[in-house]
């Protein structure tokens, strides 16, 4: 079994990394809640566009602040990293699609002046369940935390 890197472990970081990712959780909420509730999208096509809001809202942050000692300067490899970024959040983002097309699939009842609140829950349930995942691949592929 291999050892998990300290730098994978470092609290601070992480803490960083969920402060962000409560913000984007804000941004791709109320991204998937409008295009579901106020425009009728499917729960999966709202759920992909709230993702990639939130996904370039936390690149800004985390390339400002969490990850702001790692990767090289530059805008091509700025560039580079959101492109990296896409890529490996593309992960989550299919856990948190699964999560909310398992999820709205099950025969649960929940609403409120009209609106399917159960359907708007899954979409936090969905940002927790890819939460991990993200850290870790932001963390080795993204900014590259072990190659400093």
């Amino acid at each position: 079994m291999t050892a998990v890197p300290d730098e994978l472990l470092e609290l601070d970081r992480f803490g960083q990394f969920l402060s962000v990712g409560a913000v984007g959780a804000m941004f791709d909420l109320a991204t998937s809640s409008v295009l579901t509730a106020g425009l009728d999208l499917p729960p999966e096509i709202a759920k992909l566009i709230g993702a990639e809001v939130a996904i370039i809202v936390m690149f800004v942050i985390n390339e400002r602040w969490t990850f702001s000692e790692h990767g090289t300067v530059g805008r091509l490899n700025v560039l580079r990293r959101l492109l990296k970024s896409n890529l490996v959040r593309s992960g989550g983002v299919a856990v948190q699609v699964g999560v909310v097309s398992v999820l709205t699939g099950l025969p649960v009842a929940l609403s409120a002046f009209g609106v399917d609140l159960w359907e708007l829950a899954t979409f936090p349930i969905a940002i927790g369940c890819s939460l991990l995942l993200n850290y870790v691949l932001e963390s080795l592929f993204t900014w590259r935390v072990t190659a400093d």
